[in-house]
């Protein structure tokens, strides 16, 4: 598909968002783009309440929205996708349902992903939980410059920007993001679909820069956002940390990459374990075996040696996967 210089692109999945999808649409008609023009598609998917028939009623107040349905529920990944499919813009991002952007983020972001010349820009965001407001910042304090993405994969042992795993506080160049086999996100997905797809970012381009400027607004604690359910859909983040780690063996500094990789898939594996008690038995079961089977993939001296950098108590839970005929066993 031709994509059209000057135009961004916004991908919205929205899935039974009825009571928020107008504020979404609603922060994208007061948009002060300047130069730019917007793009926005709303991937409806397969949603039983009145979200697509909101999304319509915007169409005269945003000329550039189309609404792309879905004819069964398939998750984010693959609503994300069906919206990538049909993206024009030179530049694009992401927009949850349920969240909203600032009026100036837009024209902000492109301009800076323009005048720096770079493969794709990040941004703080302000999390919002009821009425309270607080910006959180993206894990990186050089702003406004051109940096190499695969140094800011690391330092192991604190927060970088492969831990802001936010797809929507940032904007990407279309072209290269299809070049460079980035642009999909794997739809097997139902959870950590975020972290796969930033990771491999961070591995194959060239060129980024963080931005200060805090324009969308991420609503927390929302009662179906996946934080707070407890079913099958949580242990995406398993088969997500397996391609993870198989990408970073695969590039030319995976010595450099692996043990942060790692740490983040060992400080994750224990935050489940620590939900796990909310979880039903058979999707606890499950979380043991595929756990497993991926810590049996895994090179186990250089885990033992990123697991003693831990804390004593995580250290001692990924020890205990570590130890043949153990594996699973501590709860």
């Amino acid at each position: 598909m031709d994509l059209i210089p000057g135009r961004i692109s916004v991908v919205i999945p929205a899935y039974n968002q009825e009571a928020y999808i107008c504020d979404a649409l609603s922060s994208l008609t007061r948009q002060k783009l300047g130069r730019w023009e917007l793009e926005v598609l709303v991937v409806d998917d397969a949603s039983d309440d009145q979200t697509a028939a909101l999304v319509s009623s915007y169409q005269d107040r945003l000329p550039g929205l189309r609404l792309i349905s879905l004819p069964e529920n398939s998750g984010v990944s693959a609503a994300r996708n069906a919206g990538l499919e049909q993206v024009t813009g030179e530049y694009f991002t992401f927009l949850d349902p349920d969240d909203w952007y600032s009026c100036e983020h837009l024209m902000t972001m492109a301009e800076s992903l323009t005048e720096l010349h770079v493969d794709f820009v990040r941004c703080d965001h302000v999390r919002v939980t009821g009425t309270n407001r607080v910006i959180h910042r993206a894990p990186q304090a050089l702003r406004g410059m051109p940096l190499d993405p695969a140094d800011d994969i690391e330092p192991v042992d604190s927060p970088s920007m492969v831990d802001y795993t936010f797809v929507w506080a940032g904007m990407y160049r279309t072209e290269l993001m299809r070049t460079q086999e980035l642009y999909y996100f794997d739809s097997q997905l139902h959870s950590a679909e975020d972290r796969l797809w930033l990771w491999k970012l961070h591995l194959t381009t060239s060129k980024y820069a963080v931005v200060s400027s805090p324009g969308v607004f991420y609503r927390r604690g929302l009662p179906g956002s996946l934080t707070q359910v407890f079913d099958q859909r949580q242990l995406g983040f398993i088969p997500a940390y397996a391609q993870i780690l198989n990408e970073v063996r695969l590039h030319p500094d995976a010595e450099r990459h692996l043990p942060k990789a790692m740490r983040q898939f060992f400080a994750i594996v224990c935050h489940h374990e620590k939900r796990a008690k909310n979880y039903p038995p058979e999707v606890r079961l499950e979380m043991k075996q595929k756990l497993r089977q991926v810590f049996t993939t895994i090179d186990a001296p250089l885990a033992r040696q990123v697991a003693l950098e831990m804390d004593v108590a995580r250290r001692r839970h990924i020890l205990s996967f570590l130890q043949p005929g153990q594996i699973g066993a501590a709860k």
